[in-house]
């Protein structure tokens, strides 16, 4: 029987056996690790002493630090093109509303020197006339508006100093053609209007009138008392 169990045991039919190793596999996985690890550190050495050897590291130093100093450079100049151009803007901006109030005032210059002119051509009739006594009419003057108002103005003067004030009335008659026919028409309340007034009157109104009215002449009367100091007529 032991023979038997003996041969067995150095036949092929003996069972298998496995060989272990006896360190523990933490400690073989520890192990490949710092294996790996120094291998690592190896390589990262050979790379940055590759680098220095070739002199890419001093050479990318320099390179940046000129970029910078290149970027820095141009935000300077940037920054001063745009204050530039803000100034530039603020002039423009000033200018333009300067130009703008100077338009305004020149327009309202030259409706002063119209009024101005306008006023002068009228005052100019003041001047006395050699001889003349009395009241006198100057510068009748009427206008048709739209067909449907007219307006007129004169001027009643004293043409010697040192007038006594005169008190009367003031009659305005409108003649020409209504639908075809003679027509007439006077002032509002009865065509008379108080005058009074020492060296000169300035005085103007406005008419409505009468559809299909054609105005052709205009007459203005002074009146005092009972007797006609000045009349004149103009004609459209």
């Amino acid at each position: 029987m032991r023979f038997k169990l003996l041969r067995r045991r150095l036949t092929i039919s003996a069972p298998r056996m496995a060989v272990r190793s006896a360190m523990p596999w933490p400690l073989r996985w520890a192990g490949v690790a710092i294996m790996l690890g120094f291998c690592g550190a190896i390589s990262l050495w050979a790379f940055e002493l590759g680098k220095n050897i070739a002199g890419l590291e001093n050479s990318a130093k320099e390179e940046l630090q000129r970029l910078r100093t290149d970027a820095a450079r141009w935000k300077d100049e940037r920054d001063k093109a745009q204050s530039v151009f803000n100034t530039s803007a603020s002039m423009i901006t000033a200018e333009k509303t300067a130009q703008e109030r100077m338009a305004a005032q020149l327009k309202t210059l030259e409706a002063e020197n119209r009024a101005l002119r306008a006023d002068l051509g009228f005052f100019e009739k003041l001047i006395p006339t050699s001889g003349a006594e009395g009241v006198d009419i100057r510068a009748l003057q009427a206008e048709v508006l739209g067909a449907k108002q007219l307006k007129w103005q004169l001027l009643v003067i004293q043409p010697v100093k040192n007038a006594r004030e005169f008190r009367g009335k003031l009659e305005l008659s409108i003649g020409g053609t209504l639908n075809g026919e003679p027509w007439m028409m006077e002032l509002p309340s009865g065509g008379v209007q108080a005058l009074q007034f020492r060296q000169y009157r300035r005085i103007e109104g406005m008419v409505d009138l009468p559809a299909q009215a054609v105005v052709k002449n205009v007459s203005a009367k002074v009146v005092e008392g009972t007797a006609t100091r000045a009349v004149q007529s103009i004609k459209l």
